[in-house]
């Protein structure tokens, strides 16, 4: 039987980690002949060093190019969720722009909820799912809402039904209005009383206030989760969002943490760290390309997460961000503002290295890429005493 871990050792160190480990696992599935094992080996290697970059090259002017010249052909298209007017979700332009600008809330945000085995096949478990999921406010759950401007308190009739529908007790009703609402008083009879402790102090428009505030509560579900939406995907049942709360999400037991994703990126770095943000970086704007039938270079998207995230936090493509850190003054310049750049650097003595691109041809100089990346010496010959005379 072939070995096929002595056979691919001396190329271990040749290619990255995770494209060595899938060579393996692909010849181990097929029967393979050591020569035919050396030769993909070899097949790989070489492909690898083809893909690499060569030095001096101007990947990041490559770069902005291949996002550019495809992103002129971008639809301004955003998605409705079938049937449900109030979740979509930005794709396109508008979706791309707020990736790279790190724009610190999506405008549509939106997850995809995975479950564990047996919940994921077994459709009697959803509406249970659901409703710890899907954010239930206290005006959902409630039939007739009073305002008793005599007494200066509050009635309500709650609809028994629903809240049952929903797994919702008045014990746990009560518990939770008590803990959003402080200063005043709660009490079940025949209606839900809410009247504030302080009556003194208590008027009309303080009792009106403290009625919207009472209908906005969140008496059961997550926050800011306003839609969910069971689809069948590969035999198992995943649920779209409208809305995002990964961290709460993720403490349901049902829930397959390892899979359940969401488009907002600051909140999965916040979560899940900054590594699991560059990824979500390269997952969606690939999506986002992909989902509009172009084509970028995946190395491309990659570099401008790396980019985005290599200080350890998100920055955009901005001139707060990733721009505005830019050691060039004239680089800085030339992307905006460059009035305040200017009268800034000159009153702090700042020095512009001329290290980059931009700054040297705005002075009209080669610039340190490609061919004029090197400096170039001739070394001549020493005259022999034959050519002397």
């Amino acid at each position: 039987m072939t070995n096929v871990d002595e056979i691919l050792k001396p190329y271990e160190k040749k290619v990255p980690k995770k494209l060595f480990l899938e060579l393996k696992e692909s010849i181990k599935k097929r029967k393979m002949t050591k020569k035919q094992i050396i030769e993909a080996a070899e097949t790989l290697v070489s492909k690898y060093n083809y893909a690499k970059i060569s030095p001096g090259e101007s990947i990041g002017i490559v770069t902005a190019e291949s996002f550019g010249e495809p992103g002129t052909q971008m639809t301004l298209r955003t998605f409705h969720f079938a049937g449900v007017a109030e979740a979509n979700i930005t794709l396109g332009l508008p979706r791309l722009i707020e990736i790279f600008d790190a724009k610190k809330e999506p405008s549509t945000p939106a997850m995809e909820i995975y479950l564990k085995p047996p919940y994921n096949k077994d459709e009697k478990y959803l509406e249970k799912i659901i409703a710890s999921i899907k954010e239930i406010k206290f005006s959902e759950i409630i039939t007739e809402l009073t305002l008793n401007i005599f007494k200066l308190q509050i009635e309500i009739k709650l609809n028994k039904k629903r809240m049952s529908e929903l797994g919702i007790t008045t014990t746990t009703l009560i518990k939770s209005l008590k803990n959003s609402l402080k200063g005043v008083d709660v009490n079940l009879k025949e209606l839900l009383i809410i009247n504030p402790k302080n009556k003194d102090k208590a008027n009309l428009s303080t009792i009106y206030a403290l009625k919207e505030k009472v209908k906005n509560i969140i008496v059961k579900g997550i926050e800011n989760i306003t839609q969910v939406l069971p689809v069948k995907r590969k035999n198992e049942i995943v649920l779209l969002t409208s809305g995002s709360n990964l961290k709460k999400v993720l403490q349901i037991k049902e829930v397959d943490e390892t899979r359940t994703v969401t488009n907002d990126i600051f909140e999965i770095a916040e979560v899940l760290g900054i590594e699991a943000a560059r990824q979500s970086i390269i997952e969606e704007a690939s999506k986002v390309i992909r989902d509009q039938g172009l084509e970028i270079d995946t190395r491309h998207v990659m570099f401008m997460a790396d980019l985005m995230t290599s200080t350890g936090e998100i920055k955009g493509v901005t001139r707060s961000g990733i721009t505005g850190e830019k050691q060039s003054v004239l680089a800085r310049a030339s992307f905006e503002t460059p009035v305040a750049h200017i009268i800034k650097a000159s009153l702090i003595g700042e020095v512009d290295p001329l290290n980059s691109v931009v700054e040297n041809v705005m002075l009209n100089q080669p610039i340190p890429l490609g061919t004029g990346l090197p400096d170039l010496s001739v070394r001549m010959k020493t005259k022999t005493k034959t050519e002397e005379k």
